[in-house]
């Protein structure tokens, strides 16, 4: 697989200054700015979530001719999950990335929170760690043959790069605090329409298939589910 090395530092870059923004965002802000920000969230909730967050940029940016370029990513409808929560900038929520193949996700995991093991068949990923723990499991095919099987845990500050079409999946490694990355693709495609989960793949297959691959009779798999459905974030149980 050839990586375009412009492409991978570009969207890295653009993931370490968001990440910045994000970090700062608790900071206090001066009276205009906070004028500004509730007039953004006016305009939020008479145009919508999917270019309210684009408008509340713009807002919190007023007087500055920015409005196409800037995104509120911490005011973007999260997708809610059992678990943990992301929210994303991509072509469907801010046009400027059309074509671009770029987008860019805060995934926020609580204690124990799982991101469904996946893969990305047109992608790859580079995840920034904000702040928290992370475990990682990565599968892949090696260039002479076999597979690359990686297991390590990141913390913050760290930067992990997942190569297209590499099985992989990430928790919180920490027992008392939630996990927050940044995660970056060369796709401008919404999460997860880009990804292709482990239940989703377990349950495509027919049951006998699956039994013989596994080498355990059918009765084995009697407790599985039968979806094939996303789970995108879920947690220990």
């Amino acid at each position: 697989m050839k990586i375009n090395r412009r492409k991978a530092l570009g969207t890295a870059g653009a993931g370490m200054v968001v990440a910045m923004a994000l970090g700062g965002s608790a900071q206090a802000a001066p009276a205009g700015a906070a004028a500004d920000t509730a007039a953004g969230s006016a305009a939020n909730t008479a145009t919508g979530a999917a270019t309210g967050s684009a408008t509340a940029a713009a807002a919190a940016n007023s007087g500055q001719d920015g409005v196409d370029y800037v995104f509120a990513l911490s005011e973007a409808e999260p997708g809610e999950y059992d678990g943990g929560n992301l929210r994303g900038a991509h072509a469907g929520n801010f046009p400027i990335l059309d074509g671009e193949d770029a987008s860019v996700y805060y995934v926020h995991l609580d204690v124990g929170g799982i991101r469904e093991p996946h893969w990305h068949p047109t992608a790859w990923e580079l995840n920034y760690v904000i702040t928290g723990r992370a475990k990682w499991t990565m599968l892949g095919t090696r260039g002479g043959g076999g597979y690359d099987h990686r297991t390590f845990e990141v913390g913050k500050g760290d930067l992990v790069f997942a190569p297209q079409g590499f099985l992989h999946y990430f928790e919180n490694a920490s027992g008392d605090e939630p996990l927050e990355v940044l995660v970056m693709f060369n796709t401008s495609a919404e999460e997860p329409d880009d990804d292709i989960g482990i239940l989703a793949t377990v349950n495509a297959l027919p049951r006998d298939v699956l039994a013989a691959s596994l080498g355990v009779p059918v009765s084995a798999l009697d407790q599985l589910p039968t979806e094939v459905d996303e789970v995108v974030i879920t947690r220990h149980r």
